[in-house]
């Protein structure tokens, strides 16, 4: 797309599409995304994509279960809004005299969900490994089982019900997938199946412009996306890191620097996120300098806090571009978890996602479930106008992990100058438990350094090493960086099916 003269914008919805028909166990049109874009005159702007819960998704309507369930028709709860997010990305671009039509943006899509596309080896592994939880889900062995079993890396797969809709949409318009023809067949499947969801639901979908949530740092100005997201975590970490002074990269006081900055910000997260609407006090009060500096003075440089934290998990996709205007963006688009809830909706094609987990059926918990309430969001994309005029867009899949990969990448990178490929391919880590696990122990690659292993534990970290040196649990990272002389750099992480190219 920017080889046919689009701007980043326009690459980026493409993109969006494009990641649906071909990798859609971490990312689909029923699934949210959230942006960060830095237009060439500095200003940055988010576009805050999530869809809220049904006005049918009441708690008495999940009396017989102690959780939300995480898969089936019960876990497609909130109104996808991605594609919402993608047309006022569109209506940026166009101000920026995008010119490009939705037609050829799609078209990629809509050849390799109709036509076919190659299995990838996350799909093939993530299929077979929750086959069980996923199999009887209303519509998911017709579209990714083969002959009811799971596909193998390189098989070629089609989603023709999802080519189908992006083709009327690529001539309707993206509004019709909540207020046309569209809009009709998805709530028509939803209330065959018993989803909470119904067409007003997705007609009152509003994508909105929100100012990110910033913090100052001696070598730039890091943004984030703001409630319900966690981007304040992850700017946080960010903060928190920098006051301890760590001078060298890797070793005991990076790696145990950075673990304690995500165990404090992160128990700062879980107090205070929700719905914007329902929160009690703005996030940015946890940026002030004087919260960062308190903070920071708790940290023990020497010895490991305890850690008790909730699950948190998720299957995403994050995506960077930039172009010659000085345009550059950094989106993350989900399901939450793989392959979200399961259900496929077998007119339209569009898998759903289960981002609802995030709720609480305890009437008192933060982020209670009630009708129209948005979902805390573990998606977080990230950027930084650097002190130094360059422009870094980065981010990762990988639930509560994104703001501790998040964190290495940018500490390796903009503080102690590694390359930016080196950056995201030395080993990192994962605090804390993921999904299907009971674990709260720090987890790390297997390439770290034996004597750093040995001072994490002496220092009373609980340390796991994990068998793989490039695991998928620490996340897929990437990054776009736009220099001061106009010209752009990216990379890839060695742990994912994805890549970086430039025209």
């Amino acid at each position: 797309m920017l080889a046919e003269g689009g701007n980043a914008l326009e690459a980026m919805v493409a993109m969006a599409a494009t990641i649906v028909a071909v990798y859609p166990h971490m990312s689909h049109i029923g699934g949210d995304g959230f942006w960060l874009l830095r237009e060439p005159g500095g200003r940055v702007r988010a576009i805050m994509a999530a869809g809220r819960a049904g006005a049918d998704a009441r708690r008495e309507h999940y009396r017989e279960h102690e959780t939300i369930p995480p898969r089936g028709v019960p876990a497609a709860l909130t109104v996808p809004g991605a594609i919402a997010g993608w047309m006022l990305a569109l209506e940026a671009a166009r101000a920026r005299g995008g010119r490009l039509p939705l037609a050829d943006l799609l078209a990629p899509a809509i050849r390799q969900a109709g036509d076919g596309y190659i299995v990838a080896r996350a799909q093939a592994r993530l299929t077979a490994e929750k086959l069980d939880e996923l199999a009887s889900v209303p519509g998911f062995a017709a579209i990714f089982l083969v002959d009811g079993k799971p596909p193998t890396a390189g098989q070629t797969l089609r989603q023709p019900a999802l080519a189908a809709t992006l083709d009327h949409l690529a001539h309707a318009g993206l509004d019709d997938f909540y207020r046309g023809d569209v809009g009709r067949e998805i709530a028509a499947d939803l209330d065959r199946l018993g989803s909470p969801l119904t067409r007003a639901d997705l007609e009152r979908c509003r994508a909105t412009l929100a100012e990110p949530l910033l913090v100052a740092l001696e070598s730039g100005t890091a943004f984030n996306t703001p409630p319900p997201t966690q981007g304040l975590a992850s700017l946080m970490i960010l903060a928190l890191f920098e006051r301890l002074r760590v001078a060298e990269a890797d070793g005991f006081d990076h790696v145990h620097g950075l673990v304690e900055a995500t165990k404090r910000a992160l128990r700062v997260r879980d107090r205070m996120i929700a719905d914007p609407d329902r929160m009690t006090q703005p996030a940015a009060r946890a940026l002030d300098p004087a919260f960062l500096d308190a903070q920071a003075r708790a940290i023990d440089r020497a010895k490991a806090a305890p850690w008790p934290a909730p699950p948190g998990a998720g299957d995403t996709v994050w995506m960077g571009a930039a172009d010659g205007s000085g345009l550059v963006v950094s989106y993350i688009q989900s399901l939450y978890w793989e392959f979200g809830s399961g259900l496929v909706l077998p007119t339209t094609g569009v898998l759903l996602q289960n981002r609802g987990l995030s709720f609480s059926l305890d009437p008192g918990a933060l982020n209670a479930l009630e009708p129209g309430r948005l979902p805390f969001h573990t998606l977080n994309p990230a950027l930084a106008a650097l002190a130094d005029g360059r422009v870094l867009a980065y981010g990762s899949m990988g639930g509560d992990g994104q703001p501790q990969t998040q964190a290495a990448l940018f500490t390796r990178h903009v503080l102690y100058r590694q390359p930016l490929e080196r950056a995201i391919d030395a080993p990192r880590w994962l605090l804390g438990r993921t999904w299907g696990s009971l674990r709260t122990s720090l987890r790390l690659e297997s390439r770290f350094d034996g004597n750093l292993v040995d001072r994490l534990l002496a220092a009373g970290h609980e340390v796991e090493l994990l068998p793989e040196p490039y695991s998928d649990l620490v996340g897929h990272a990437g990054a776009v960086v736009l220099h001061p002389d106009g010209t752009l750099e990216g990379a890839h992480d060695p742990r994912a099916d994805g890549g970086a190219a430039g025209v």
